[in-house]
């Protein structure tokens, strides 16, 4: 089951994925410029694999559903997201008002 749903951050209306799998949930919420996602996402294959697309993205582990998404501290972010002053631990919605 996949369900995509309106998420407000400050005045902003991003795009909320839930992909509800065998065993696990997938959850991201995303900008028009990067996102942030369950402990699914693989920051290391992005800043070094994947380098090259220069992706903007944030990590938080340990996250059942989209709103605590919002509220986790961020585990890790690519190396893009750190240019933009997105650090581990700064919360899910403040990572994603530096990526408006």
């Amino acid at each position: 089951m996949v369900t995509i749903e309106p998420i407000k951050v400050g005045d902003h209306t991003l795009v909320g994925v839930e992909v509800k799998l065998p065993k696990t949930t997938l959850l991201t919420i995303s900008t028009s410029r990067g996102y942030i996602m369950c402990g699914a996402l693989d920051v290391g294959l992005l800043n070094e694999q994947l380098a090259d697309r220069h992706i903007i993205a944030g990590r938080a582990v340990g996250v059942r559903t989209l709103s605590q998404l919002l509220a986790a501290p961020m585990e890790s972010v690519t190396i893009e997201a750190e240019s933009l002053g997105i650090v581990p631990g700064m919360s899910g919605a403040d990572a994603l008002l530096r990526m408006l």
